[in-house]
């Protein structure tokens, strides 16, 4: 698998990441093994959690398998701090990020993350002591690089401008936004501010929370992530003509490439401008082998071309805000 450098960073990372947000709570011990082991045996190294995922299971379970199935070196490990469980109110203050990430290397058994990012913007906390925490992270030993999640394009472009200016301050080497043929409303703002930055997108989501396997075009199946009862994302928005529209389309690209729609979908996410790694979220062994299997696919021009037409975001001015996702 291609490996890509973070940002302008010397971090490198496998273009295709392993989310974790189902570990320890769909996703048992023995399907977490089944999915490392498939992972790494596909050239993968990035995997990406988060202190919330199941309240630490995820990271407890990931620390169980790096402890005997794969060697914590061979991994870029990646966690995020900032979020409260049960809340939509973020905390990135300084006393609750790092108290976060001391839990966080317990959990992973580790004394420290290759990639630590603040999981939310927290407006009632003030930039400068949120960026000094993931300073702290660094110079301490307990994370080699940084990053930010959910972040509007002026928020990452403040972040990134006030590290870059003060003497001693770590760049951001990386920004987590949802990405994909359903979803481009990063394009706008924040896609182009990481970019001026040199900062890498880890793109989440890419298949529109599943929408574009195009599972959905005949009703919500019993067994998706539409009817689980776990608060992983509305699938709802994603349901509307103009998605339909998409989907329709994402189909007949992949038939006329004697492919599938998730194939297609993954490909158009991992070769945009600006995407350094496209985090891949599964359940199943066999769920995470069917997006593994896309490193076979590169999208020809003219389809490329076409998804990118019939997908093109309205560009609205003034702009009318942003919706965390």
């Amino acid at each position: 698998m291609e490996q890509r450098q973070l940002g302008r960073t010397g971090l490198r990372v496998s273009r295709l990441g392993l989310g974790t947000l189902t570990w320890g709570r769909d996703t048992d011990e023995h399907e977490a093994a089944e999915q490392l082991k498939a992972f790494v045996d596909a050239g993968g190294t990035l995997v990406d959690t988060a202190d919330v995922y199941a309240d630490g299971g995820a990271e407890y379970l990931l620390s169980r398998l790096t402890d005997g199935l794969v060697p914590r070196s061979e991994l870029v490990i990646a966690t995020k701090a900032g979020a409260r469980p049960g809340s939509r109110r973020p905390d990135a203050s300084r006393g609750h990020l790092l108290n976060a990430l001391d839990a966080s290397l317990r959990r992973l058994n580790t004394d420290h993350v290759d990639l630590w990012q603040v999981h939310a913007h927290d407006p009632a906390t003030p930039t400068e002591e949120t960026l000094h925490a993931l300073d702290l992270a660094v110079s301490s030993g307990r994370a080699r690089y940084v990053g930010v999640c959910q972040y509007s394009g002026w928020q990452l472009a403040k972040s990134a401008a006030r590290q870059h200016a003060s003497p001693g301050s770590t760049p951001l080497a990386s920004v987590q936004l949802e990405y994909s043929l359903l979803q481009r409303g990063i394009e706008r703002e924040a896609l182009p501010a990481a970019l001026d930055a040199g900062v890498g997108l880890l793109a989440c989501s890419p298949l529109g929370r599943g929408v574009l396997t195009g599972k959905y075009r005949h009703g919500v199946p019993p067994e998706s992530r539409g009817a689980s009862p776990h608060p992983t994302g509305p699938v709802q928005p994603y349901l509307g003509e103009g998605s339909r529209r998409i989907v329709d389309a994402l189909a007949t690209a992949a038939d006329g490439l004697a492919s599938t729609p998730l194939k297609v979908a993954l490909a158009w996410v991992r070769d945009r401008p600006g995407v350094s790694a496209t985090l891949l979220g599964a359940r199943t062994a066999a769920q995470l082998q069917s997006s593994l299997s896309v490193e076979a696919l590169t999208l020809p021009g003219e389809i490329r071309a076409a998804l990118d037409d019939v997908s093109a975001p309205v560009h609205r001015y003034p702009d009318q805000g942003w919706t965390e996702l």
